[in-house]
């Protein structure tokens, strides 16, 4: 968990990916790793979503490729077999978190309140996903919940787009954010790649302007 957590915070944005065809996932593979970015979240809201991890993997090796929105034990399986790195669920699920760490899969459940993300200490994660960030009070709400919680740290997702993302990134509690905004769902439709590609590299750039 620890060379994972090092990879997140180098790379700062994660960004979260919802494809309905997995023709799409090469060239959006490709727009991420060119504009400075190489990593995703493949959620599994979409029938999609093992190929689309699969195709990534497959057409590009170096990028950090995990999935999302993942609820069961079986969606972690699929996953993994597909080339899946590491494992992100909305909530927290304490059978899936067990079933990740005993076969040594990285998995950030989502928590939202002290009772969970003391589950989480208890499940013995030190990193979290806070979320809906936004909804859920955003930075001012991770930094009250931070510090009774002093080896915790975060990666919010929801609500987290380019105004406030600088503002995240500078807390040192936070290892990466999840966000969409550098991929949306029209421009992928649209094909519109190269736009994909300036977007993330706007990303990109914000994370290195805070973090160096």
């Amino acid at each position: 968990m620890k060379d994972f957590k090092a990879e997140f915070r180098k790379i700062g944005i994660v960004p979260v990916v919802v494809l309905d065809d997995a023709k799409d996932a090469a060239p959006l593979a490709k727009a991420l790793v060119e504009g400075g970015l190489p990593c995703a979240e493949v959620t599994f809201r979409t029938a999609a979503a093992a190929d689309v991890i699969k195709n990534m993997v497959d057409e590009f090796p170096e990028i950090l490729v995990g999935a999302g929105t993942v609820l069961t034990t079986e969606q972690v399986d699929r996953a993994v077999e597909c080339g899946a790195k590491f494992i992100v669920s909305p909530g927290l699920n304490p059978e899936v978190v067990k079933y990740c760490l005993d076969k040594g899969i990285p998995v950030t459940p989502g928590t939202q309140t002290p009772s969970e993300m003391e589950q989480a200490i208890a499940l013995g994660l030190d990193f979290v996903k806070f979320f809906p960030a936004e909804p859920a009070g955003g930075l001012k709400m991770i930094k009250a919940v931070a510090a009774p919680y002093v080896n915790l740290s975060f990666m919010p997702t929801g609500g987290i787009n380019a105004n406030n993302v600088r503002d995240y990134l500078a807390y040192d509690r936070i290892v990466a954010c999840g966000g969409s905004w550098m991929v949306p769902n029209k421009l992928v439709k649209e094909g519109k790649f190269d736009e994909i590609k300036a977007l993330v590299a706007e990303a990109a750039a914000i994370v290195k302007e805070i973090r160096g």
